[in-house]
C-alpha cells in the first residue's frame, strides 16, 4: 500500500522492543513504512546520577533518548530488513502523542507494559484512552501468540464488531492464516423481544430458537466477508457462554485477537467496553482493538 504507515511506541523496555518487532512485521505485511516513536515528558524521565530537570536542556534529553531509539530501530530492521524505518522523539504525554500519531497511521502498536511514560499503559487510563481515541486500530502486544493459530475475532452484531471483522479478515489474508469467528452469548446479553400484541401468545422463545437466532446473527455478520476473502478459511463458532471468559480461553491458541472497542449492550457513550478492556489485560495473545474512529479500509 503506497504511503501506508505503521507507528510503534517505545520506551526502551523489553515489552516495547517486542512491540517494535511485531510492528515491523505488520509494516512488512502491509508494504508500509514504520515509524518508531518515543514520547517523553519531564516527570517521566529517568535522569542519570547528578542530573536534574533544571540542569538538562531539551537537547540533553534527546541525547539521553538516542540510545533507546537506536536499539528500537535495530530491532525493527532485524525483524523486517526490507521495511523503511524512521524514528521520532516527541515531547509530551504518551497518550496524546500516540493519538496524534494515529491520525496518519494504518495501525499503532504498543507493548503491554513499559517504563516511564508508557508504564501505566494497561493498568490506568492511558491504555484505555489510546484504544478508545486512536484514529486507527491499536495493536497491544501481549501474551504468547501461537504462530500456527488462527486470527480470532469476537462477533456480537454491533457496529464496532463489523469494523473488527473487516480488520480481522484483512489480517488473516495478510498473514495467510485461518479466521476463527466466535460469538458468545447468554440470555442476559441478547436483545429482549418486544411483547406480543396478542396476550394469548407466550412471551418466550420457543425451545432452540434463541440459539438458532444467535447462529444466524454470526453467519450474517460474516456473509459478505467470506465472499470477499475466499482465500481465508473461516470457522464460525456460536456458543452459549460468557463473552470474556470465552475469548480469553480461545486466545490461548490464536496468533491475534481482534475486538471492537464497544459491543452491543452496556452503557451508551462508553468509548471502550468491558470486554475490550478485559482482553487488554488477560488475553493470551496480542490484541487489536478497532474503535469507531479507526477508519478501517474496506
Amino acid at each position: 500500500m503506497v504511503g501506508a504507515l505503521v507507528v510503534v511506541g517505545t520506551d526502551g523496555s523489553a515489552p516495547s522492543l517486542d512491540a517494535v518487532a511485531e510492528a515491523a512485521g505488520e509494516a512488512a505485511r502491509r508494504d508500509a513504512r514504520l515509524r518508531v516513536v518515543h514520547a517523553f515528558g519531564w516527570p517521566e524521565v529517568h535522569f542519570p546520577p547528578g542530573a536534574t530537570p533544571l540542569l538538562c536542556t531539551e537537547r540533553d534529553m534527546r541525547a539521553l533518548t538516542d540510545p533507546l531509539l537506536t536499539r528500537a530501530v535495530e530491532r525493527a530492521r532485524a525483524a523486517a530488513p526490507g521495511v523503511a524505518v524512521s524514528r521520532e522523539v516527541v515531547t509530551g504525554d504518551a497518550l496524546k502523542v500516540l493519538v496524534e500519531q494515529s491520525r496518519d497511521a494504518q495501525l499503532v502498536v504498543v507493548g503491554s507494559r513499559g517504563t516511564g511514560a508508557l508504564a501505566g499503559l494497561l493498568v490506568g487510563s492511558t491504555g484505555v484512552g489510546l484504544a478508545a481515541h486512536a484514529g486507527c486500530p491499536v495493536l497491544v502486544v501481549r501474551g504468547r501468540p501461537d504462530p500456527s493459530g488462527p486470527v480470532l475475532v469476537g462477533v456480537d452484531g454491533s457496529p464496532a464488531a463489523r469494523d473488527a471483522i473487516a480488520f480481522a479478515f484483512d489480517e488473516a489474508a495478510l498473514r495467510g492464516s485461518a479466521l476463527l469467528a466466535v460469538h458468545a452469548w447468554t440470555t442476559w446479553n441478547v436483545p429482549v423481544p418486544p411483547p406480543p400484541e396478542d396476550p394469548a401468545t407466550p412471551y418466550a422463545y420457543p425451545p432452540g430458537q434463541l440459539a438458532a437466532d444467535e447462529e444466524r446473527l454470526l453467519a450474517e455478520a460474516l456473509a459478505g466477508w467470506t465472499v470477499r476473502y475466499p482465500q481465508v478459511p473461516v470457522e464460525q463458532r456460536s456458543v452459549r457462554a460468557a463473552t470474556r471468559e470465552t475469548l480469553v480461553a480461545e486466545s490461548g491458541t490464536a496468533q491475534l485477537l481482534v475486538v471492537g472497542a464497544r459491543g452491543r449492550g452496556g452503557f451508551t457513550g462508553l468509548l471502550l467496553g468491558s470486554v475490550s478492556q478485559a482482553m487488554l489485560h488477560h488475553a493470551g495473545c496480542p490484541v487489536a482493538v478497532v474503535g469507531s474512529r479507526a477508519g478501517v479500509a474496506r
